[in-house]
Parts: structure tokens; sequence; C-alpha cells
């Protein structure tokens, strides 16, 4: 499948971020820290590369959605580590 100067373009901005800017946000994906797997941005390129720009752009939503659901619970996770709601003991003793 021919990819459009479209899905081309998406593919570049997608690869920029992925190079140039996402290094350096300060934190990594909290689908892919969750979930394991791939980055919201990678899945975003997947899709791009394997299907095409409509496909990607009817299914990014969902998975941004599935990635902010996924950084509340690591915050919650957190913030039940913190107040001593560890069960593995090494992780709560500050070192």
């Amino acid at each position: 499948m021919a990819a459009t100067l479209a899905t081309r373009m998406a593919l570049t901005a997608v690869g920029t971020y992925q190079t140039h800017l996402s290094p350096h946000k300060g934190f990594s994906c909290p689908y892919r820290l969750l979930h394991g797997g791939e980055s919201c941005s990678e899945y975003v390129k997947q899709v791009l590369m394997n299907q095409d720009l409509m496909t990607a752009i009817k299914l990014a939503p969902q998975r941004f959605r599935d990635c902010k659901a996924a950084a509340q619970m690591l915050q919650q996770t957190l913030r039940s580590n913190a107040q001593g709601g560890c069960i593995v003991i090494p992780c709560c003793i500050p070192i």
C-alpha cells in the first residue's frame, strides 16, 4: 500500500516528535509504563505504517484516553505507596 503525502507527513511528524521532543520531555508514556508494549507515539506510527491516516485519526483518541487513564492509575499508585500502602517492604524504606 502506497502511503499518501498526508500519511508520509504524519509519519515524519511522529518521527520528529520521537527523536527530538519525547526524549527531553521528562516523562515516559504512561500507557507503556503501565501496560508494556508500545508508547502512544509508536502505536500511532504503526497504525500509519500498516493502515492509513484516517484509521490513525480514528484510533488515536481512544489510545490517548487510555493513556490518560493509565497516568491517573500510576498517580494513584504513587500516592498510595507514599501513604504506606506498599506491600513490598524494601520499596517503602527511605534509603
